[in-house]
């Protein structure tokens, strides 16, 4: 009778321990699916216009299958105006983790120039249009800004470091040019813009398009100019691309950007190109007669 007793108890003593091993791995592992497993959103560096958005997007795709086609960015603002606005693009889908470049329009460099954007809530929504999935990211206006303009991995790098780049299933749907905006560093000179008027790459120019569009960009590279006057309109959203042109001119602060005291007024060409740099157009000139 008593090793009977004793069996039994030996015997529950092992399920209960059983059940309780199973809800501990139970909680271990969706721990680690919280912690490790969660969709995650990295803001990538662009590599054109300031209406571009860059980013990177992992998920379980195993478990949530869908072909992800769709960013969409909505501003909720009660400080300031516009109090909402929502932009949205779609883009080739993926069913695996991936980075991407999307063109998102004027709406985003509205949506960024919001005033009071630092304390309103931006949401960013990567989705399956056609699947009906989505994932959520909520944000205040700062940290977006901060994740934006603090970027430094493009989407080439950021695929490559992840070993994302099976051309089956992870090709880009942004075909990123050869000959981009932004040039490689320049010996002793740092990143500069690859444009017509930069006398650095005029030669790259000089061979595309007509023969008149060549005589035009020759005549453009010789044909320097003095400034009269050059200031700021509202609307600054700290990009940097000016100053990254002519720093001896322009200044970034932490909300806007200024006019140095005495700036040279010698170099109408760069002036010009920090101003065509500038996404939201707030930076005027006026030539020397």
């Amino acid at each position: 009778m008593s090793t009977s007793l004793i069996a039994m108890g030996i015997a529950g003593f092992v399920v209960v321990n059983l059940v309780i091993g199973l809800a501990l791995m139970s909680l271990g592992l969706g721990a680690f699916e919280w912690l490790f497993g969660k969709p995650q959103l990295t803001f990538l560096r662009p590599t054109k216009s300031g209406s571009t958005f860059a980013f990177g997007f992992k998920w379980n795709a195993s478990k949530e299958e869908a072909s992800i086609d769709n960013v969409k960015i909505r501003l909720f603002n009660p400080y300031g105006s516009p109090t909402q606005v929502e932009v949205s693009k779609n883009f080739d889908g993926f069913n695996k983790s991936f980075g991407t470049e999307v063109e998102m329009g004027p709406g985003f460099v509205h949506l960024l120039s919001a005033e009071g954007f630092e304390k309103a809530m931006i949401q960013v929504e990567v989705s399956s249009k056609r699947d009906g999935v989505n994932f959520q990211f909520d944000m205040k206006g700062l940290k977006f800004k901060q994740l934006l303009l603090s970027a430094q991995e493009t989407v080439e790098e950021f695929i490559t470091s992840r070993k994302l780049n099976d051309v089956s299933e992870n090709k880009s749907p942004i075909d990123i040019p050869s000959r981009s905006f932004i040039a490689d560093t320049v010996p002793g000179k740092g990143p500069m813009l690859k444009i017509a008027t930069n006398p650095i790459f005029a030669a790259e120019f000089a061979g595309s398009g007509a023969s008149t569009a060549g005589a035009s960009i020759a005549k453009a590279v010789v044909a320097n100019f003095n400034i009269l006057k050059v200031w700021i309109e509202p609307g600054c959203i700290v990009c940097n691309a000016c100053e990254d042109i002519y720093p001896a001119v322009f200044e970034v602060k932490a909300d806007t950007c200024i006019i140095r005291p005495n700036p040279p007024l010698d170099d109408g060409l760069k002036m010009q190109d920090a101003a065509e740099a500038c996404p939201v157009e707030v930076i005027k000139f006026t030539k020397a007669s």
